[in-house]
């Protein structure tokens, strides 16, 4: 039977081409503009580390103490950490992994002569962060704790600065000039999304900035005098001038993540960082311990415009689909006469259901294709339009999209033909037999 209904759809589709194709491109258009937006909403709003998001933490803690929080009108510790207190909890390591991150803009003088220095985007963090954070290597790994401890001149780069600085190729143990010291490299990054600053979102901002290019040893660019490149927050100003002063202050610039493997860790260092605020600050303890998702969810690093794009895809979805409602009421009804004609002869009301959801599907089924095309297109748009930090993140055309759009597609034009259909299966089979 399905066969026949499928024949009949077939035959009515054929015979208005027109109406045919302006019902599957209003059905393609709405379907990807829906798609292409939320597409780019969840992948921007997706788990960044998801085999291991659920054993990273962020700890922070008031380091101002109660006179901040009634200024600020609020009761959350500040979201970054001051350098004495991020050195006391890597001096404690009290967790699987740590690492204290804050954002550099060194200068890097290629070691090809002619070629001009130039400033690479970078994070200062310790040893750890690269296992605590399955970071990839293609060439060489991370430095050891005795590298950090002796401050030693040290630099992951990536791919990327690789091959700017060296032309490609395996470059562990070649050195280059970075703020005028040689530093040698010890890793090369492999591909990884080093574009969202998930570690260190306070400071970096998450999106809109610069690719990472380097790594260097937090020990080493603290002895450097690196100032932070991303946001800082003082209650008081520092009691000395230039980067000393400010190290010694309680002025916040550090984010601190922490790996903590189980929900009994997850206890212990919350009971730690109790007894540590209330040794260390004349106020009661006022800490936080948010898993990196929780944490992401706090600072609301998706920005709320771009959170109602998928809004605006499905408004502009249902204004499509109200305009194929319009050309499929209009398409069934002129065929009133061939309705009537079925029922007189005895055709029950679900064959006519049958028969135009039939109709329905094929033209969602089409609809789906052209949505898969311009979802495709959109897509391209958006890495062509977006700026280059954010191409990392931006969504692909893969199996699962290409799904999602087709039944997107079939089930909204389903939707749209209901009441078509309705409408048409409710003719009065009397009247149109008469006017016959």
């Amino acid at each position: 039977m399905f066969g026949y209904y499928l024949d009949l759809a077939l035959r009515s589709l054929r015979r208005s081409p027109g109406l045919t194709a302006l019902m599957v491109l209003s059905i393609g258009v709405g379907v990807a503009l829906a798609m292409t937006t939320w597409s780019l909403v969840h992948s921007l709003a997706g788990n960044p580390v998801p085999q291991k998001s659920t054993r990273l933490f962020v700890p922070t803690i008031d380091v101002w103490g109660p006179d901040a929080r009634s200024k600020a009108g609020g009761n959350e510790p500040p979201s970054l950490l001051d350098y004495a207190t991020a050195q006391a909890l890597l001096r404690d390591g009290r967790a699987t992994y740590q690492s204290a991150t804050y954002w550099i803009s060194p200068t890097v003088v290629p070691s090809t002569p002619g070629t001009h220095p130039f400033n690479a985007s970078g994070f200062a963090v310790t040893g750890q962060f690269f296992p605590m954070l399955d970071v990839p290597f293609k060439y060489g790994s991370g430095w050891s704790d005795a590298n950090e401890a002796d401050r030693a001149q040290v630099v992951v780069i990536s791919s990327e600065l690789n091959d700017q600085v060296f032309g490609g190729g395996n470059s562990v143990g070649k050195s280059f000039a970075i703020n005028g010291r040689d530093f040698r490299v010890v890793g090369v990054l492999a591909n990884w999304n080093t574009q969202f600053a998930y570690y260190d979102v306070p400071a970096y901002g998450g999106y809109m900035v610069q690719p990472i290019g380097v790594f260097l040893p937090f020990t080493t660019a603290v002895a450097m005098r690196l100032p932070p490149d991303g946001s800082t927050g003082c209650f008081k100003e520092p009691a000395q001038p230039g980067f000393d002063g400010f190290m010694k202050s309680s002025c916040v610039w550090i984010s601190y993540v922490a790996e903590l493997d189980t929900p009994a860790a997850v206890q212990r260092y919350k009971e730690y960082l109790q007894n540590f605020a209330s040794q260390r600050f004349a106020w009661p303890p006022n800490v936080r311990l948010r898993n990196l998702m929780g944490w992401l969810d706090y600072l609301q690093v998706l920005p709320s415009g771009v959170r109602m794009l998928p809004l605006a895809g499905v408004g502009l979805l249902i204004v499509c689909l109200v305009d194929t409602i319009g050309l499929m009421l209009a398409r069934f009804l002129r065929r009133s006469g061939e309705i009537g004609v079925r029922r007189a002869l005895g055709a029950p009301r679900r064959a006519i259901y049958a028969q135009f959801m039939t109709e329905g599907a094929l033209i969602g089924v089409a609809g789906g294709i052209a949505g898969v095309c311009f979802t495709a297109l959109g897509v391209w748009w958006l890495r062509v339009k977006l700026p280059e930090s954010w191409t990392a993140m931006v969504p692909r055309m893969d199996a699962s999209l290409l799904a999602i759009t087709v039944a997107a597609a079939i089930v909204a034009t389903l939707l749209a033909a209901v009441y078509p259909i309705w409408r048409a299966a409710h003719v009065q089979p009397a009247i149109q037999v008469k006017t016959h």
